[in-house]
Protein backbone atom coordinates (compact mmCIF):
# COMPACT_ATOMS: atom_id res chain seq x y z
CA UNK A 1 0.00 0.00 0.00
CA UNK A 2 1.53 3.59 -0.97
CA UNK A 3 2.34 6.19 1.80
CA UNK A 4 3.04 9.27 1.42
CA UNK A 5 3.07 11.98 -1.32
CA UNK A 6 5.49 10.62 -3.26
CA UNK A 7 4.27 7.64 -3.89
CA UNK A 8 1.40 8.70 -6.51
CA UNK A 9 3.41 10.10 -8.62
CA UNK A 10 3.50 13.45 -10.66
CA UNK A 11 -0.10 14.15 -11.01
CA UNK A 12 -2.03 17.07 -10.44
CA UNK A 13 -3.10 16.10 -7.26
CA UNK A 14 0.04 15.74 -5.76
CA UNK A 15 0.37 19.28 -4.79
CA UNK A 16 -2.87 19.34 -3.21
CA UNK A 17 -2.54 15.83 -1.24
CA UNK A 18 0.82 18.04 -0.05
CA UNK A 19 -1.11 20.70 1.38
CA UNK A 20 -3.41 18.52 3.23
CA UNK A 21 -0.65 16.72 5.11
CA UNK A 22 0.81 19.97 6.11
CA UNK A 23 -1.71 21.16 7.36
CA UNK A 24 -2.80 18.46 9.61
CA UNK A 25 0.64 17.98 10.37
CA UNK A 26 -0.01 21.80 12.23
CA UNK A 27 -3.44 20.43 13.94
CA UNK A 28 -1.43 18.81 16.59
CA UNK A 29 -4.17 16.35 17.45
CA UNK A 30 -7.42 15.71 15.84
CA UNK A 31 -10.17 14.01 15.71
CA UNK A 32 -12.06 12.88 12.43
CA UNK A 33 -15.59 12.23 12.27
CA UNK A 34 -16.27 8.87 10.10
CA UNK A 35 -18.96 7.78 8.25
CA UNK A 36 -16.56 5.02 5.53
CA UNK A 37 -17.24 6.99 2.48
CA UNK A 38 -14.61 7.94 0.49
CA UNK A 39 -14.09 11.41 1.80
CA UNK A 40 -14.04 10.50 5.65
CA UNK A 41 -12.03 7.18 5.05
CA UNK A 42 -9.52 9.30 3.38
CA UNK A 43 -9.25 12.19 5.55
CA UNK A 44 -9.15 9.91 8.19
CA UNK A 45 -6.53 7.61 6.87
CA UNK A 46 -4.42 10.51 6.18
CA UNK A 47 -4.99 11.86 9.35
CA UNK A 48 -3.78 8.32 10.92
CA UNK A 49 -0.70 8.64 8.88
CA UNK A 50 0.38 11.93 9.44
CA UNK A 51 -0.60 12.16 13.38
CA UNK A 52 -0.26 8.20 14.33
CA UNK A 53 -2.04 8.01 17.92
CA UNK A 54 -3.20 12.03 18.27
CA UNK A 55 -5.90 11.14 15.51
CA UNK A 56 -9.39 9.32 16.18
CA UNK A 57 -11.95 8.33 13.66
CA UNK A 58 -15.08 8.94 15.50
CA UNK A 59 -18.40 6.88 13.79
CA UNK A 60 -22.35 7.65 14.73
CA UNK A 61 -23.89 5.07 15.31
CA UNK A 62 -27.87 5.38 14.83
CA UNK A 63 -31.08 4.31 13.28
CA UNK A 64 -30.40 6.30 10.36
CA UNK A 65 -26.60 4.39 9.58
CA UNK A 66 -27.30 0.95 7.59
CA UNK A 67 -25.68 -1.68 9.60
CA UNK A 68 -23.83 -2.59 6.19
CA UNK A 69 -22.31 0.82 5.88
CA UNK A 70 -21.12 0.67 9.61
CA UNK A 71 -19.66 -3.24 9.22
CA UNK A 72 -17.78 -2.14 6.19
CA UNK A 73 -16.35 1.22 8.19
CA UNK A 74 -14.93 -0.67 11.05
CA UNK A 75 -13.43 -3.29 8.40
CA UNK A 76 -11.98 -0.12 6.52
CA UNK A 77 -10.61 0.81 9.96
CA UNK A 78 -9.42 -2.33 11.66
CA UNK A 79 -7.35 -2.70 8.29
CA UNK A 80 -5.30 -0.03 8.91
CA UNK A 81 -5.10 -0.61 12.52
CA UNK A 82 -6.23 2.98 12.97
CA UNK A 83 -8.09 4.12 16.40
CA UNK A 84 -11.87 4.24 16.28
CA UNK A 85 -14.21 5.38 18.67
CA UNK A 86 -17.96 4.51 17.87
CA UNK A 87 -20.46 7.04 19.58
CA UNK A 88 -24.61 6.98 19.75
CA UNK A 89 -26.07 9.83 18.46
CA UNK A 90 -29.63 10.33 19.31
CA UNK A 91 -30.68 12.37 16.53
CA UNK A 92 -34.24 10.42 15.79
CA UNK A 93 -35.27 12.42 19.55
CA UNK A 94 -35.00 15.53 18.25
CA UNK A 95 -38.37 16.60 16.74
CA UNK A 96 -36.94 19.24 14.66
CA UNK A 97 -34.50 16.49 12.79
CA UNK A 98 -37.46 13.70 13.06
CA UNK A 99 -40.43 16.79 11.42
CA UNK A 100 -38.01 15.91 8.32
CA UNK A 101 -37.90 19.50 6.74
CA UNK A 102 -35.11 20.78 4.48
CA UNK A 103 -32.61 21.78 7.72
CA UNK A 104 -33.15 18.10 8.46
CA UNK A 105 -29.13 17.46 7.80
CA UNK A 106 -28.29 20.60 9.81
CA UNK A 107 -29.98 18.59 13.29
CA UNK A 108 -28.12 15.71 12.66
CA UNK A 109 -24.80 17.45 12.05
CA UNK A 110 -25.65 19.32 15.35
CA UNK A 111 -26.36 16.18 16.85
CA UNK A 112 -23.19 14.57 15.82
CA UNK A 113 -20.77 17.68 16.79
CA UNK A 114 -22.14 18.22 20.03
CA UNK A 115 -21.53 14.51 21.04
CA UNK A 116 -17.97 14.45 19.58
CA UNK A 117 -17.24 18.15 21.13
CA UNK A 118 -17.97 16.49 24.41
CA UNK A 119 -15.55 13.85 23.80
CA UNK A 120 -13.11 15.73 22.30
CA UNK A 121 -12.69 17.36 25.75
CA UNK A 122 -13.01 14.41 27.64
CA UNK A 123 -9.91 12.97 25.83
CA UNK A 124 -7.99 15.98 25.39
CA UNK A 125 -7.86 16.49 21.46
CA UNK A 126 -7.19 19.57 19.94
CA UNK A 127 -9.61 20.12 16.80
CA UNK A 128 -12.57 17.78 14.91
CA UNK A 129 -12.69 17.73 11.35
CA UNK A 130 -14.92 15.99 8.55
CA UNK A 131 -15.29 14.82 5.13
CA UNK A 132 -16.52 17.94 3.09
CA UNK A 133 -14.32 18.00 -0.13
CA UNK A 134 -14.23 21.04 -2.70
CA UNK A 135 -17.46 19.96 -4.48
CA UNK A 136 -20.02 19.93 -1.63
CA UNK A 137 -19.42 23.59 -0.72
CA UNK A 138 -21.22 24.25 -3.96
CA UNK A 139 -24.58 21.56 -2.89
CA UNK A 140 -27.03 22.33 -0.56
CA UNK A 141 -25.49 20.66 2.26
CA UNK A 142 -27.33 22.31 5.35
CA UNK A 143 -24.80 20.58 7.44
CA UNK A 144 -21.98 22.35 6.67
CA UNK A 145 -24.11 25.54 8.59
CA UNK A 146 -23.70 23.00 12.07
CA UNK A 147 -19.69 22.43 11.04
CA UNK A 148 -19.40 26.61 10.88
CA UNK A 149 -21.03 26.73 14.23
CA UNK A 150 -19.02 23.97 16.18
CA UNK A 151 -15.73 25.00 14.53
CA UNK A 152 -15.36 21.70 12.86
CA UNK A 153 -12.76 21.90 10.51
CA UNK A 154 -12.74 20.69 6.71
CA UNK A 155 -9.03 19.44 5.58
CA UNK A 156 -10.13 18.26 2.04
CA UNK A 157 -11.69 20.98 0.95
CA UNK A 158 -9.19 23.84 2.14
CA UNK A 159 -6.89 21.65 0.49
CA UNK A 160 -9.03 22.24 -2.49
CA UNK A 161 -9.58 18.71 -3.42
CA UNK A 162 -12.44 17.65 -5.21
CA UNK A 163 -14.32 14.32 -5.01
CA UNK A 164 -12.48 13.23 -8.24
CA UNK A 165 -9.76 13.71 -6.87
CA UNK A 166 -10.33 11.87 -3.41
CA UNK A 167 -11.45 9.42 -4.99
CA UNK A 168 -8.33 8.80 -7.46
CA UNK A 169 -5.72 9.39 -4.62
CA UNK A 170 -7.44 6.89 -2.50
CA UNK A 171 -7.23 4.55 -5.28
CA UNK A 172 -3.29 5.44 -5.53
CA UNK A 173 -3.06 4.76 -1.94
CA UNK A 174 -4.91 1.08 -2.54
CA UNK A 175 -7.72 1.93 -0.24
CA UNK A 176 -10.71 -0.50 -1.29
CA UNK A 177 -13.24 2.08 -0.72
CA UNK A 178 -11.82 4.70 -3.68
CA UNK A 179 -14.67 3.41 -5.72
CA UNK A 180 -17.53 3.31 -2.79
CA UNK A 181 -21.02 4.54 -4.36
CA UNK A 182 -22.09 7.32 -2.22
CA UNK A 183 -23.79 6.18 1.23
CA UNK A 184 -25.84 9.16 2.89
CA UNK A 185 -27.45 8.40 5.81
CA UNK A 186 -30.80 6.24 4.82
CA UNK A 187 -33.13 9.47 6.32
CA UNK A 188 -31.78 11.06 3.06
CA UNK A 189 -33.81 8.74 1.11
CA UNK A 190 -37.51 9.58 2.86
CA UNK A 191 -39.58 12.41 1.49
CA UNK A 192 -39.91 16.15 3.13
CA UNK A 193 -42.17 16.28 5.38
CA UNK A 194 -42.86 12.44 6.41
CA UNK A 195 -41.88 11.77 9.28
CA UNK A 196 -38.61 10.28 10.46
CA UNK A 197 -38.71 7.12 12.69
CA UNK A 198 -37.36 3.69 12.80
CA UNK A 199 -39.36 1.65 10.84
CA UNK A 200 -39.49 4.11 8.25
CA UNK A 201 -35.60 3.84 7.71
CA UNK A 202 -35.67 0.23 8.21
CA UNK A 203 -38.55 -0.24 5.53
CA UNK A 204 -35.61 1.60 3.33
CA UNK A 205 -32.83 -0.52 4.40
CA UNK A 206 -34.59 -3.66 4.03
CA UNK A 207 -35.45 -1.95 0.86
CA UNK A 208 -31.84 -1.75 -0.49
CA UNK A 209 -30.48 -4.54 0.34
CA UNK A 210 -32.99 -6.65 -1.00
CA UNK A 211 -31.71 -4.54 -4.77
CA UNK A 212 -28.11 -5.22 -3.85
CA UNK A 213 -29.15 -9.19 -3.30
CA UNK A 214 -30.02 -8.37 -7.18
CA UNK A 215 -27.15 -7.61 -8.30
CA UNK A 216 -27.62 -4.05 -8.51
CA UNK A 217 -24.67 -1.35 -7.17
CA UNK A 218 -25.57 2.26 -7.55
CA UNK A 219 -29.12 2.92 -6.39
CA UNK A 220 -31.45 4.69 -4.42
CA UNK A 221 -35.11 3.51 -2.27
CA UNK A 222 -37.04 6.83 -1.92
CA UNK A 223 -39.58 6.54 0.28
CA UNK A 224 -42.86 7.92 -0.15
CA UNK A 225 -45.31 6.26 2.47
CA UNK A 226 -47.25 3.17 1.03
CA UNK A 227 -44.74 3.85 -2.50
CA UNK A 228 -41.44 2.84 -2.96
CA UNK A 229 -39.62 5.01 -5.67
CA UNK A 230 -36.32 3.01 -6.81
CA UNK A 231 -33.60 4.73 -8.83
CA UNK A 232 -31.35 2.43 -10.55
CA UNK A 233 -28.09 3.99 -12.03
CA UNK A 234 -28.37 4.91 -15.58
CA UNK A 235 -25.77 2.42 -16.73
CA UNK A 236 -27.45 -0.78 -14.60
CA UNK A 237 -30.73 0.19 -15.77
CA UNK A 238 -31.58 -1.74 -18.41
CA UNK A 239 -30.79 -5.13 -16.35
CA UNK A 240 -33.94 -4.01 -14.31
CA UNK A 241 -36.53 -3.94 -17.94
CA UNK A 242 -37.45 -7.14 -18.18
CA UNK A 243 -40.23 -8.68 -16.58
CA UNK A 244 -38.56 -11.14 -14.39
CA UNK A 245 -36.23 -8.24 -13.09
CA UNK A 246 -39.09 -6.06 -12.62
CA UNK A 247 -41.00 -8.67 -10.53
CA UNK A 248 -38.46 -9.34 -8.68
CA UNK A 249 -37.74 -5.96 -7.71
CA UNK A 250 -41.22 -5.26 -6.32
CA UNK A 251 -41.07 -8.67 -4.25
CA UNK A 252 -38.13 -7.59 -3.13
CA UNK A 253 -39.95 -4.18 -2.04
CA UNK A 254 -42.82 -5.42 -0.78
CA UNK A 255 -41.39 -7.69 1.50
CA UNK A 256 -39.37 -4.70 2.83
CA UNK A 257 -42.58 -2.99 3.90
CA UNK A 258 -44.10 -1.12 0.86
CA UNK A 259 -47.72 -1.62 -0.75
CA UNK A 260 -46.51 0.01 -4.04
CA UNK A 261 -43.40 0.03 -6.23
CA UNK A 262 -42.47 2.40 -8.82
CA UNK A 263 -39.23 2.52 -11.00
CA UNK A 264 -38.13 6.33 -12.00
CA UNK A 265 -37.00 6.10 -15.16
CA UNK A 266 -34.54 9.33 -15.30
CA UNK A 267 -32.41 6.79 -13.28
CA UNK A 268 -30.70 7.35 -9.98
CA UNK A 269 -29.39 10.85 -9.23
CA UNK A 270 -28.00 12.11 -5.91
CA UNK A 271 -30.31 14.48 -4.09
CA UNK A 272 -33.24 13.89 -6.25
CA UNK A 273 -35.23 14.66 -3.27
CA UNK A 274 -34.20 18.00 -3.10
CA UNK A 275 -36.11 19.11 -6.65
CA UNK A 276 -39.02 19.61 -4.65
CA UNK A 277 -37.49 22.40 -2.55
CA UNK A 278 -37.86 25.92 -3.39
CA UNK A 279 -34.88 27.32 -5.31
CA UNK A 280 -34.40 30.44 -2.16
CA UNK A 281 -34.12 27.00 -0.31
CA UNK A 282 -31.38 25.75 -2.55
CA UNK A 283 -29.56 28.62 -3.28
CA UNK A 284 -28.59 28.42 0.38
CA UNK A 285 -26.53 25.94 -0.27
CA UNK A 286 -24.24 25.27 3.22
CA UNK A 287 -25.31 28.85 4.97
Amino acid sequence: MATGAESFGERGDVGKLRALEAHLARLGSLMVAYSGGVDSAFLAATAHRVLGSRMLAVMADSPSLARRDMEQAVSFAASLAMPLEVIATKELDRPEYARNDANRCFHCKDELFSVMEELRTRLGFEHIAYGMNADDTKDFRPGQRAAEQHAVLAPLADAELTKLEVRSLAQAAGYPVWDRPAAPCLSSRVEYGRTVTREVLGQVERGEEGLRQLGFREFRVRHHGELARVEIARDELSRALTMEMLDAITAALKQAGFKYVTLDCSGFRSGSMNAVLPAEVLMRKGA
